[in-house]
């Protein structure tokens, strides 16, 4: 709770963080298709995905991404969810961590445990056993002896700054989670199975990285779509507590179709001189990117 409670928007500023849960809003969770990848620019993706109407497909809610789909007798043990840069991945597997921390949902997870690839990379050249692995990111684990005895659930952020080899075809099958190995090993093993097989995965990535996990080892693929209409203004009106200001905001961004595609996803690149007339004599509170 300590550590996903507070986040930091757009260019993060010291005393500047905002409570994740003021200010979340659902984003559009839908189950994806792997294929080939697509190689078009991300700003045209996003604009073909804000025409396709959402009831089209079914949404998929953040705290049911592990559970069976209509027509599904097990859940998903390995999970990718796909998003284009800046769609919400992150922020999604934070509200997930917060909400099963502060007991809202998935109480029949007793361990959430988040690793980003972006730290993972920091150990590519050391050897761990799974078990120091964890004592490694999470000091608290240290008096658990048997994880196969509970629900555990490891979320992987951002496949696409993955640095390390994830040889699948060459890496040694690894069981034994008390023997240590490169962290190479432990996450190719750990995500087809073979070590730690009760375990729950989900990893997230640009589309771009997705075929770096065989698709053999992934049991079900979701796709961030980003905002719907309704969405954008429900994320507005939290952000600006002020109805009027809230509403000229509203406005404002139906009157620019560039800037109503870029807010199809919520850390976008908002151009600064859109708004400054909108929100005088205070710094502006929109989620802004370095270009």
């Amino acid at each position: 709770m300590q550590k996903f409670r507070r986040v930091f928007e757009g260019i993060a500023k010291a005393g500047q963080s905002t409570d994740l849960n003021d200010f979340y809003t659902e984003l559009f969770i839908t189950e994806g298709v792997r294929g080939e990848v697509n190689k078009e620019h991300e700003v045209n993706l996003i604009e073909t995905a804000s025409r396709k109407p959402a009831k089209e497909e079914t949404p998929i809610k953040l705290e049911d991404i592990f559970k069976p789909l209509p027509g599904q007798d097990q859940p998903s043990r390995t999970i990718m969810t796909t998003g284009v840069a800046g769609i919400g991945k992150t922020i999604l597997t934070h509200k997930f961590t917060l909400d099963w921390a502060e007991g809202k949902a998935n109480h029949d997870i007793h361990f959430t445990l988040p690793f980003t690839f972006r730290e993972l990379n920091l150990l590519k050249e050391k050897e761990f056993s799974l078990m120091e692995l964890l004592h490694h990111f999470f000091i608290q684990t240290k008096g658990i002896r048997r994880y196969d005895q509970f629900q555990v659930v490891f979320i992987l952020d951002g496949l696409d700054e993955c640095r390390l080899p994830l040889d699948f075809q060459n890496n040694p099958i690894w069981t034994d989670v008390t023997k240590s190995t490169s962290v190479d090993i432990l996450l190719t093993n750990l995500i087809r199975g073979d070590l730690l097989p009760s375990a729950r995965i989900w990893i997230t990535t640009r589309p771009a990285a997705a075929n770096q996990i065989p698709a053999e080892c992934v049991d079900m693929v979701t796709e961030v779509r980003g905002f719907t209409d309704p969405q954008k203004e429900e994320y507005f009106r939290k952000r600006f507590r002020e109805e009027p200001l809230a509403s000229r905001i509203i406005s404002h961004i139906k009157t620019s179709r560039s800037l109503h595609i870029m807010l199809f996803f919520k850390h976008s690149v908002v151009p600064q001189n859109s708004i400054d007339s909108l929100v005088p004599r205070q710094p502006s509170h929109f989620v802004q990117r370095p270009e």
